[in-house]
């Protein structure tokens, strides 16, 4: 069996490949350059596909960043400090992010035979991305398996997997060690550079999943 992962080079993608691995799936990982300020994750999706041993890596390039909208690809735009339990929805959305990484997933789903796709979304532990949730997922697979001919015609539809839709950022960690998962070789800072800042959004999130494990952060 063929399975397509989204690998961005964070924990959630790192950990849902190794999830994809002991499934048994051929592994074949879909990254995106679609943009964003720094390709630091880029680095890092290559050598957790590479240890991981996916059997191909493709990287697509996007250029969201044409029309901006969000700080991650908007020159004009600074990434703020992050705010745990915010109620407001940071400025470090992309918009329709997932749903074009979705429908590049499909196509190239589609093109080599492969029924599954793999995301590390969460809706319980996350940052308030409304492509996060469980609703938009099964609308753009409901979408997918309308829109190919895989599906349409030859009834071999393509299923969305998101292993961590329901699981906190301390419980993926948690399995991803598990799993063997190198967390060492992972990034999550929004701001790129040599280390991670600490204070962005997705820094905190990370921080505050690795103390409640009550691990160290290997990347640090």
């Amino acid at each position: 069996m063929k399975a397509i992962v989204l690998l961005s080079g964070g924990l959630d993608s790192a950990t849902v490949l190794y999830m994809a691995k002991q499934a048994g799936y051929e592994l074949h990982a879909l990254s995106f350059n679609y943009g964003q300020k720094h390709s630091r994750e880029l680095e890092s999706a290559k050598e957790i596909g590479k240890k991981a041993g996916v059997k191909s890596h493709k990287v697509v390039t996007l250029s969201l960043d044409l029309w901006g909208g969000s700080s991650l690809t908007d020159s004009g735009m600074d990434v703020k400090d992050g705010e745990l339990n915010s109620a407001d929805i940071p400025d470090t959305y992309v918009p329709a992010r997932n749903m074009v990484f979705l429908s590049v997933a499909a196509s190239f789903a589609e093109a080599i035979g492969a029924q599954n796709i793999f995301i590390g979304v969460s809706q319980m532990d996350y940052s308030g991305y409304v492509d996060c949730r469980q609703e938009f997922i099964e609308s753009m697979e409901a979408a997918i398996n309308l829109g190919t001919v895989a599906a349409v015609e030859n009834n071999q539809k393509i299923k969305i997997h998101t292993p961590l839709i329901n699981m906190t950022k301390a419980e993926e960690i948690k399995a991803g060690l598990d799993l063997g998962v190198d967390y060492s070789l992972t990034w999550s800072c929004y701001r790129g550079g040599e280390k991670p800042c600490g204070t962005c959004d997705s820094c905190l999130l990370r921080a505050k999943a690795f103390e409640e494990v009550g691990v160290k952060d290997p990347a640090l």
